[in-house]
């Protein structure tokens, strides 16, 4: 089904990009706000990361209204935890330590682009934006976490990473013309995972190897990625022309 899919994507895009004039190529990076969410239940803090891509934009020179995008990027996806320290005595802060889950992902997304052209001033115009996406999990730092911790419950196990997920993108933002072939680009998107990063099934008499105490169980588990992202980048038109 997925190769399916996939392949009626390509297809798509490719007959779009053959019948477009000209092509837009567009080098981005900006920050990454990550949000997970463990076993369905909210509460994990947001990591702040980074994630830089690059992406080939289908451009009709008649009409700048719509257009179709394909891009591929590097994206580091998790979440966070934060503890907060105080004194004692006096009750006031002493300090704060972060402790970060991080998921190294390669993405590749299709997706189109629209123009309003109504909103559009002199070398400004607005979009908005959505697509479907694909990730691969590469690397993560789940085992150097595990390495510092002898409660095998409570982080998850390398085991469980899912390599490939799902997902699709949203968004908006501005493009900027500096002249007919250079201008930058400027958006905001959140990409929200369909399929879980993380996935294991529940795991029975787990021994308690930090207090002694009597063996436990580890319930089902899934971790599921959002990313907010503010993108700033340069868009580099290659513009052909027709001549009778």
């Amino acid at each position: 089904m997925m190769r399916s899919v996939l392949f009626f994507f390509f297809s798509f895009l490719g007959t779009c990009i053959l019948q477009a004039q000209s092509t837009a190529y567009v080098l981005q990076v900006g920050p990454t706000a990550g949000l997970q969410k463990w076993d369905n239940a909210s509460g994990r803090e947001p990591l702040f990361q980074y994630h830089g891509a690059v992406s080939m934009e289908s451009i009709n020179n008649d009409d700048l209204s719509g257009s179709f995008y394909m891009q591929l990027g590097y994206h580091v996806k998790g979440s966070a935890t934060r503890y907060r320290f105080y004194n004692i005595n006096s009750g006031a802060p002493s300090g704060t330590a972060t402790e970060r889950f991080k998921f190294n992902n390669f993405s590749f997304s299709l997706g189109f682009k629209q123009r309003f052209k109504e909103n559009s001033i002199g070398t400004v115009r607005y979009f908005y934006m959505g697509g479907l996406r694909t990730d691969y999990t590469y690397s993560t730092n789940i085992d150097e976490l595990n390495d510092n911790n002898c409660n095998p419950g409570y982080y998850p196990f390398m085991v469980g990473v899912q390599r490939w997920m799902g997902g699709f993108t949203v968004g908006g933002g501005i493009e900027l013309d500096f002249s007919e072939l250079v201008g930058a680009q400027v958006q905001l998107t959140v990409n929200p995972d369909v399929t879980p990063q993380y996935r294991s099934n529940a795991v029975n008499n787990v021994i308690d190897t930090c207090f002694n105490g009597p063996n436990y169980s580890i319930p089902e588990r899934r971790i599921r990625n959002t990313t907010v992202e503010l993108s700033i980048g340069l868009r580099l038109l290659r513009k052909v022309v027709v001549v009778d």
